[in-house]
């Protein structure tokens, strides 16, 4: 016989290398995205092992854990041993404790793997990859550049995560501090009445609890003031039981160590493991909270009798004249693959235990000695009194028989005793007073509280969740007090907000419950892995798209705890990561908007640097997001049309600052305005080829060497000609040719160049807009050509680039020319060579100044005034 071992999982989930870059996709496409179970490089040799001892064998048998995620890895190893040996005979031990008894069981009792409990396993990681993975790269490369989150300590690594259990939990956290900070006091007022004899002080309660209301309060208690005799209605006395706890599941182990000795569940299923790892102790991840029949429980109480501080309290528990034996309880709960947590072995301390290992190894035996116990008997009498027709009642309490109190140090139940009342008895009160009091919070959440909500809701297992609290810790998502108190960070509570704000409730328990729910049914062979795939998939990517759609919500959100920061321009780390289209040169990856380090806006592929396809956008967009409209005519689709928004003194009169454009070429405005205004490009300010716009497609760029290139398939960017490149166009010859020669018109020496398009003499202007005023530009007097350039655009040797005008009626975003910003007028006397553009639109047409007729100003600006 060969023995060997595994580490925790042998495989994980993951996507297929293409997907796994994070500005590889859109992480929408992470739903459908093809993923594979692997080994990876860490534990190859660990596989290598297994399969040279699998060769040699003719029988495999699986000794892992017999909880669900042990099923998996059971799997796992077999695909291994398999896939060198498919004549092996496979078989599954099943045990509970590490200890001679439950493993000769096990081998005697061989049975099949579970193929059920794997699948649900298998379901659960993958699901829990693709919505962890869409929902944790969305809000990183949203926000993470964004905000300056000061609890971060290195931000360009933050990893803001997302989790299906991570995030209702956190839920729990922030909606327990909204009720506190939410919470207004109220004050109440209610009356107290005590009474003093010779056997002692009894503290009366009023029956109706408080009043909210003063008025009412007064009256009430000045009837009781008035009148004060007591007579006594009811004394009531019977016998009370507190029964023993429940034998010990794993959430209740985690929940009573942070109770009595605020041990972190973290630290408790550490310590946990390795008390069942040296066989002192049961499995201890179990949903199990009642003993099988077949349980020998009085074998197991029988080995503690020599404990030198609950040895005798195990022989008691054994004497039958000392009735003290009692079946345990039945919590209604059992996962069927192991029992509840109970001692294994005898030890009265290991010299290697730290403190934590002693107090869980003493809870765990303390808690199986009480669940066999008898429960605690109390004699408790009630009594009842009516002052002026008001209420009052005390109670007290005997205890006749602690029992499993004895040995379970962990609870109490006091004594409290009141003087001997009989029915019918009058007094007077020793006192009788209105007091005043007003309503408090409730407590933020305590690690205990929280493990019973993430248990009632059906958040995790129970093998996971102190996973879950601890990932809120490391991301900083909540903090920990030394009374192991929940309270939300700023971070934390500025993303359950923001979802929250959208109207989809994703921190809360309902999606992930209704999961869990899925993936047990799996487990039980009531649902197959494929179906609850589907359908949990396809669920959480209809949230995932409107929570895109809806992501100024989180920003609104975090810009209430945080400040903006300027990193978001500095770095391809900027990159917003919306798929815009499918990339047409490698047809492998998808056109994602993004920044470049200069802080200017591209669509780039997301495949880079293996595909290098690119999308520069005009120099002066301020602002762009993707809409969900789809252009019509670009193929290959879709092409998202994106928002447009530009810096108002950086483009030209007649373009609106706002405009839904299409990076797929068929959008005329982009194009004009990347020939007037040039790109954002990095590579332009570094001497690398320009780059150019075709007609018919996204700006690309003009390779150096013009033999080598096919620019002259395209046509010319001045003259929209084939046939030459636009390097050597004639219309920007000549007209370069103008403006060297200070491009004086010679019949009338106003500056002029020629029209590009039509020939015609475009006269020097001066533009009078609020943001341009004072700018020369030369602009053609024919409506059909709509010559348009700046003259400083000459001057800087990058003129005339001959770029029209738009079309302002067939603009998307100008839908008519009429009423347009910035509309150029001629000025019919060209006093001066200058024609004026009104600031406001408006024609200034036949509008002189009335002091001396000079059309270049108006009378409030006119030198002769006053002369």
């Amino acid at each position: 016989m060969l023995v060997t071992s595994v580490t925790g999982h042998l495989m994980e989930v993951e996507f297929e290398d293409r997907f796994r870059k994070w500005h590889s996709c859109d992480p929408a496409d992470l739903y459908t995205a093809p993923v594979r179970k692997h080994v990876p490089e860490d534990k190859l040799d660990i596989k290598r092992t297994l399969e040279e001892e699998a060769r040699k064998c003719h029988w495999l048998v699986l000794w892992l854990d017999c909880d669900r995620e042990g099923e998996n890895i059971a799997f796992e190893v077999m695909e291994v041993c398999k896939g060198v040996n498919r004549n092996l005979t496979i078989r599954r031990a099943r045990f509970s404790a590490l200890i001679e008894r439950d493993i000769h069981e096990a081998a005697q009792n061989l049975i099949a793997p579970n193929q059920w409990f794997s699948d649900a396993v298998d379901a659960r990681q993958e699901i829990d990859l693709r919505i962890g993975a869409s929902f944790t790269r969305f809000q990183t490369m949203l926000l993470r550049d964004r905000f300056v989150i000061d609890s971060a300590q290195d931000d360009k690594n933050l990893v803001l995560s997302y989790g299906p259990c991570q995030f209702p939990t956190l839920g729990f956290v922030v909606e327990r501090y909204w009720e506190i900070q939410s919470h207004e006091p109220e004050e109440f007022w209610t009356i107290n009445c005590t009474h003093r004899s010779d056997e002692g002080l009894a503290s009366f309660s009023w029956m109706r609890g408080h009043l909210f209301d003063y008025t009412s309060s007064v009256i009430l208690y000045e009837m009781c003031v008035e009148e004060p005799t007591a007579t006594v209605m009811k004394v009531q006395q019977q016998e009370k039981l507190k029964y023993p706890p429940y034998p010990l599941s794993t959430i209740e182990l985690e929940k009573r160590a942070s109770r009595y000795f605020r041990m972190s569940s973290e630290q408790t299923m550490k310590v946990a493991e390795d008390l069942y790892q040296a066989g002192f102790i049961s499995y201890p991840r179990t949903e199990t909270d009642c003993f099988s029949s077949r349980t020998d429980l009085h074998t197991i109480v029988q080995e503690h009798q020599e404990h030198p501080v609950w040895g005798s309290y195990a022989q008691r528990l054994l004497d039958p004249g000392a009735g003290l034996w009692r079946n345990p309880g039945n919590g209604g709960h059992d996962d069927k693959a192991h029992p509840p947590i109970h001692p294994t072995k005898f030890s009265a301390g290991e010299s290697r235990w730290s403190q934590d290992h002693h107090r869980l190894y003493e809870l765990v035996v303390r808690h199986f000695l009480a669940c066999v116990s008898q429960p605690a008997v109390g004699a408790e009498t009630v009594v009842e009194i009516d002052i002026a027709g008001e209420r009052f009642s005390a109670s007290g309490r005997v205890i006749l028989a602690k029992n499993y109190l004895d040995v379970y140090r962990f609870e109490s139940w006091g004594d409290s005793m009141i003087p001997v009342y009989v029915q019918g008895q009058q007094f007077i009160p020793t006192t009788l007073t209105l007091d005043s009091g007003v309503t408090r919070p409730p407590p933020l959440l305590s690690e205990a509280d929280l493990l019973s909500c993430m248990d009632k809701a059906g958040i995790g297992t129970d093998a996971t969740m102190h996973d879950h609290i601890k990932k809120l810790l490391d991301r900083f998502y909540v903090t920990k007090d030394a009374n192991t108190r929940f309270s939300p960070t700023n971070l934390g509570e500025a993303l359950v907000m923001g979802y929250d704000d959208m109207g989809y409730e994703l921190w809360k328990p309902n999606l992930r419950s209704l999961m869990e729910y899925d993936m047990k049914e799996v487990s039980m062979g009531n649902k197959s892995k494929a179906e609850v795939l589907a359908t949990c998939l396809q669920q959480m990517k209809a949230c995932f798209l409107d929570a895109k759609v809806n992501k100024v919500k989180l920003l609104e959100a975090m810009g209430i705890f945080f400040n903006r920061s300027d990193r978001s321009n500095g770095d391809d780390s900027s990159a917003l990561g919306e798929n815009v289209r499918p990339c047409g040169l490698c047809q492998e990856a998808n056109m994602v908007l993004r920044k470049n380090r200069d802080g200017n806006f591209m669509v780039g592929c997301s495949g880079y640097p293996q595909c290098r396809n690119a999308v520069w956008l005009p120099g002066p967009v301020l602002e762009a997001t993707i809409t969900n409209n789809i252009c019509n005519s670009c193929t290959p689709g879709p092409v998202y049309l994106i928002q447009f928004k530009f810096r108002q003194l950086e483009i030209p009169p007649g373009f609106n600052v706002n405009h839904l454009g299409c990076i797929g070429g068929c959008d005329e405005t982009l194009r004009q305005l990347i020939e007037i205004c040039g790109t954002g490009s990095r590579a332009q300010a570094r001497g690398r080829p320009p780059t150019t716009t075709p007609s018919n497609g996204p700006p690309i760029t003009t390779p150096r060497n013009p033999q080598r290139s096919n620019s002259r398939q395209a046509p010319c960017i001045y003259c929209y000609q084939t046939g030459h490149a636009s390097t050597d166009c004639p219309s920007r010859i000549s007209a370069t040719r103008h403006v060297q020669s200070h491009g004086m018109n010679q019949q009338n020496g106003e500056s002029s160049i020629p029209c590009s398009t039509c020939g015609t003499p475009c006269v020097l202007r001066t533009a009078n807009t609020a943001n341009n005023r004072g700018r020369k530009f030369y602009s053609c007097s024919s409506q059909a050509c709509n010559f348009f350039v700046w003259e400083d655009n000459l001057n800087n040797g990058s003129a005339p680039r001959s770029a029209p005008r738009p079309n302002i009626s067939n603009s998307a975003s100008n839908p008519g020319r009429t009423g347009g910003r910035g509309r150029v007028v001629q000025n019919a006397g060209r006093a001066a060579g200058v024609t004026f553009v009104s600031a406001t639109g408006e024609p200034i047409s036949g509008r002189r100044c009335f002091v001396c007729g000079d059309p270049s100003h108006f009378a409030n600006a006119c030198p002769s005034r006053g002369s």
